[in-house]
């Protein structure tokens, strides 16, 4: 089920306005690619925010209404609010969609494994995170998954950092790539 579009636009153009006020760091900053940047943007400030983190779930499902998933998830630690909160959106909208949480490594002890949640085994997954910069994360989620036994359908972004990171996704992964905000939506570009 999907939220009118009217609520939909609303919770877009308030999420925007809270990236901008609450998760643009500005100042010289080294990215986890080793480059050096003048800004960071610091999603969870607003996954992880009471008042954001709902909109985020109500925008990302939007993003990727088009798509068939029944999970969304990804690489640990920016992926997890995310697809919380495209859980709860999905609730809230009287619909069902589980998430999944991808490891770093697989875990040495338990059950040892690599993807904690429900099975991803045999079903259409979304790989989500917070924003993107080199594409890391999402490759090593979409390969997790698929050595999981799943089909990753796209991966899906709040927000672009414009490196060369989606087309380093559809060309390494073969899956696409979409983003909720530009560098250029953030007032960066």
């Amino acid at each position: 089920m999907t939220e009118p579009q009217t609520d939909v636009a609303a919770a877009r153009a308030r999420l925007l306005e809270l990236i901008r006020e609450r998760a643009i760091v500005h100042g010289r900053v080294t990215l986890s690619s080793g480059t050096e940047a003048d800004y960071y943007v610091d999603l969870r400030r607003i996954s992880l925010d009471g008042e954001a983190a709902p909109l985020v779930g109500i925008v990302m499902r939007d993003l990727t209404k088009d798509l068939d998933y029944s999970a969304v998830g990804g690489l640990t630690l920016g992926a997890d609010p995310v697809a919380t909160a495209m859980l709860h959106a999905a609730a809230a909208a009287g619909g069902r969609l589980d998430a999944f949480v991808v490891r770093k490594a697989g875990k040495a002890h338990g059950l040892q494994q690599r993807i904690e949640g429900p099975s991803v085994s045999g079903r259409d997954v979304l790989v989500v995170e917070d924003t993107t910069t080199t594409g890391n994360s999402p490759l090593d989620a979409v390969e997790a998954v698929r050595e999981a036994g799943a089909n990753p359908v796209a991966v899906a972004t709040i927000a672009d950092r414009a490196t060369g990171a989606g087309q380093r996704i559809r060309d390494e992964a073969g899956v696409e790539y979409r983003f909720a905000y530009s560098l250029e939506d953030l007032g960066l570009a």
